[in-house]
């Protein structure tokens, strides 16, 4: 079930040709004729602009990107300090239920 068909080798067709026949005697016919005419000349190709670098660093540009970089290290840091603190202060008071409950539990008979 899982092995491949290999076709016997009289079936298997060979390198040189294609299952697939070309198609031939086919001919289009244009969709209009009111604007090329068969002897019209290709319109020529515009010359190419000249190359420049894509991006232009000015020295404003340079000072914006600089700022722009600093607020957002500041806010993803204030970001990461802050789920930090959260996550210390839930600990914290975990702990301070644990100790509770340990308390309440292992001396219930000294209140």
């Amino acid at each position: 079930m899982f092995t491949p068909k290999i076709p016997p080798p009289d079936t298997a067709p060979t390198p040189g040709t294609s299952l697939v026949q070309p198609l031939t005697g086919i001919t289009h016919t244009p969709a209009c004729t009111c604007h090329t005419t068969p002897n019209m000349a290709p319109a020529p190709v515009p010359a190419a602009p000249v190359s420049r670098p894509a991006v232009q660093l000015t020295p404003g540009s340079l000072l914006a990107a600089a700022a722009g970089g600093t607020a957002m290290v500041l806010i993803i840091g204030t970001v990461l300090v802050s789920m930090l603190l959260a996550t210390a202060i839930t600990a914290a008071s975990v702990a301070i239920c644990a100790v509770v409950l340990r308390s309440l539990l292992n001396r219930p008979n000294n209140r």
